[in-house]
């Protein structure tokens, strides 16, 4: 073990506190010298808080935000006001299955399915739902490119694609050097794989149902206007910070 007398900022407080329970052991320092380097916080202590579950990040997918944490809660409640006694869910672009995972703890009777493209998540969202729904829970993970492989319908599609424009780009440094980046850009505008999803979603969503995206402020009219085009009805919502940050959209 290192004995080290040394000051800690917030990120390597938590690091120690969380990561190594308050241990100032080899490993700690080592965690910290790649905290330093830029890895985040959260692949480094593992794990990271999202509503009421403790999500894994075993597989490094990307690291769930707030403001994808504070849209999911309000799909949580219209799922809970307006679909049926057992409505089926299906978290596309699943990543660490952190939506779908709070999804299925908040309405046990729910049937929450996952699509993701990337294998190698799935031990992943298998854990996830263990840990914080339970073992035995019955659930769908399918490798899919978007809604290609996708069978039967469902009543929510919630999705945070990969959704940044790579002309825009406000991606910090340690996102674009540490997270996947098959999570993060969505082509010309940020919004070729939101068409995708969109174009194919009537023939997988049940008679009125949903698909709640998240996108960049400035793709909301775009996303409206292929809604329109697609036979979805569709209002954009703004995050905690007050800026536009999700559309909802209804099947017609």
């Amino acid at each position: 073990m290192q004995s080290v007398d040394m000051n800690f900022n917030k990120e390597e407080t938590w690091l120690l506190e969380e990561g190594f329970g308050g241990e100032k052991s080899e490993a700690f320092f080592a965690a910290l010298t790649h905290l330093k380097a830029g890895e985040p916080l959260a692949y480094l202590i593992g794990s990271i808080p999202f509503l009421n579950c403790n999500i894994y990040l075993d597989s490094k997918p990307l690291i769930p935000r707030t403001e994808t944490e504070f849209w999911t809660e309000r799909a949580i409640e219209e799922i809970k006001s307006a679909a049926p006694v057992a409505p089926r869910i299906l978290d596309l672009c699943a990543g660490s299955g952190c939506i779908g995972t709070a999804v299925a703890k908040s309405i046990p009777k729910a049937r929450v399915d996952f699509s993701e493209i990337d294998p190698a998540h799935f031990p992943t969202i298998k854990k996830n739902l263990k840990e914080n729904v339970s073992s035995d829970y019955i659930s769908k993970i399918i490798q899919s490119d978007l809604l290609q492989d996708i069978i039967g319908t469902y009543d929510f599609i919630l999705t945070n694609p990969p959704y940044i424009d790579p002309e825009l780009d406000r991606t910090e440094a340690a996102v674009v050097g540490f997270e996947p980046k098959i999570a993060l850009y969505g082509g010309r505008g940020g919004l070729e794989l939101i068409n995708h999803i969109v174009t194919a979603a009537p023939a997988v969503l049940s008679p009125k149902g949903q698909l709640w995206i998240e996108h960049e402020p400035e793709q909301s009219k775009d996303i409206r206007a292929i809604a329109t085009k697609n036979n979805f009805s569709c209002v954009t919502k703004k995050d905690q910070y007050n800026i536009e940050r999700y559309s909802i959209l209804v099947l017609q």
